[in-house]
């Protein structure tokens, strides 16, 4: 008897590098105290997706979660058209922590100027003194393109298919 082929399709690392790249929404999870909590966030991926720049109120529930806990999770997927099964749209589940990004600190101006040019509009929230500049760091990942077809996301992983897009 013959061993069985794996069902499982190979993933789209093109795919996987342009969901990123083109969308700039996602989902993010917190803990609250023992609780899962979620809400919506803008974000920017670094060039080579070593990171994520999240800029966020403090007056937030979600940014008083990730200072007092620092686990988080974010969901990007691709936008649902209202035709087809939407369980066949790429999507992409991170998990990993997060850093204060201090004004004034190494890679602030920069990170901020990156984050700018995903978010031009978002400048004058960097004069309110309730926004922090953050940086989501990814320890793993699950890539999702449909049926039979889910696989592990690494942090090299990432960066390898980073200029794919």
């Amino acid at each position: 008897m013959e061993p069985k082929a794996s069902a499982m399709k190979p993933a789209d690392d093109g795919r996987l590098a342009r969901l990123i790249h083109t969308t700039r929404w996602a989902a993010m999870a917190t803990v609250d105290e023992s609780d899962p909590y979620v809400s919506w966030v803008a974000y920017a991926p670094e060039e080579d997706f070593s990171c994520f720049y999240l800029h966020l109120s403090r007056l937030a529930k979600h940014t008083r979660n990730l200072l007092d806990n620092g686990k988080i999770s974010l969901a990007i997927s691709e936008p649902d058209s209202g035709e087809g099964d939407p369980q066949q749209l790429a999507r992409l589940i991170l998990q990993g922590h997060i850093e204060v990004v201090a004004d004034g600190s190494d890679g602030y101006d920069a990170a901020k100027m990156h984050y700018l040019k995903r978010f031009p509009d978002a400048a004058m929230l960097f004069d309110f003194a309730d926004f922090s500049l953050f940086r989501f760091v990814v320890e793993t990942g699950r890539y999702v393109e449909g049926f039979a077809s889910s696989h592990k996301v690494s942090p090299a992983r990432l960066q390898r298919v980073s200029s794919l897009a």
